[in-house]
């Protein structure tokens, strides 16, 4: 199947929808002076802290799926009846459960040019990067999406977005972690773990394991490359709603010339 002619017919959904949980971005308000404080509240805090970076990953799912959920109902999903959604279950096709993953891919009926992972399963694709993309490209977004659930790069944002939490804020039970996140933090807690610029080294072990995801099914993996450069084309002026995903990657064209050099 090559790439898709067909556009986005229903009303065109944009970076509006997309980043409406931007407006809770505004960040956590500091503590009080120490002197204001119980003793109690600070040793409360300090294990809560410690606690961050030991939730199970049972405990962590809570949390992802809560997120998934949220965005699944601020953003269009395509159906199965939908071409993007066909197109995507086609190119998807197997990987419902990989590598010890259980995954759940989509695609979102929103123009901008990006894809994220959680470390649930969730991956999005989103229909403006399909438009862009041939099959074989689209595949390298998903193995490279993938690549960040096994490396577990969310999850190990979610636990320093945690930390953060519990050493701004003195408030709740220091005994009891916490179920769910609550919905005003969402928005935040999706910036700091998923709408957040991916470091290089996290964008070069998610490219290792795209590539390795291609030549494991055998596609072309000279995707890689291509995929890169055409990012980094549209990067040049051209728009296209890539304003979301050079907001969540670096730059491409450092890693389209290192993918190259890995492949030949």
């Amino acid at each position: 199947m090559g790439r898709s002619n067909n556009t986005i017919s229903r009303k065109a959904v944009s970076r509006r929808d997309f980043t409406a949980m931007a407006a809770l971005l505004g960040g956590m308000s500091l503590a009080g002076p120490a002197s204001a404080q119980s003793l109690g509240n600070i040793l409360g805090s300090a294990k809560k802290v410690a606690e961050a970076s030991s939730y199970s990953d049972a405990e962590m799912r809570v949390f992802f799926d809560q997120m998934s959920a949220d965005m699944d109902s601020k953003n269009p999903v395509a159906g199965p009846d939908d071409p993007y959604g066909q197109r995507l279950a086609a190119l998807s096709s197997g990987l419902e459960n990989y590598d010890g993953l259980d995954l759940d891919i989509k695609a979102y009926l929103v123009s901008d040019v990006n894809a994220f992972a959680m470390a649930n399963g969730t991956i999005r694709i989103f229909a403006g990067l399909m438009d862009q993309f041939t099959d074989d490209e689209v595949r390298y977004v998903i193995g490279h999406e993938i690549g960040h659930v096994q490396r577990e790069h969310t999850k190990k944002r979610m636990q320093g977005a945690l930390q953060r939490e519990a050493a701004l804020s003195v408030a709740g039970t220091a005994d009891s972690k916490v179920n769910a996140i609550a919905g005003s933090e969402l928005g935040k807690f999706f910036g700091d773990v998923i709408g957040a610029q991916h470091s290089q080294k996290h964008e070069r072990q998610a490219d290792d394991y795209a590539l390795e995801f291609m030549q494991d099914k055998g596609y072309d993996a000279q995707a890689c490359v291509t995929a890169l450069e055409k990012l980094e084309a549209m990067s040049g002026g051209s728009g296209g709603g890539l304003a979301a995903w050079t907001a969540t990657h670096p730059s491409p064209k450092a890693r389209a010339k290192r993918m190259r050099k890995k492949i030949d």
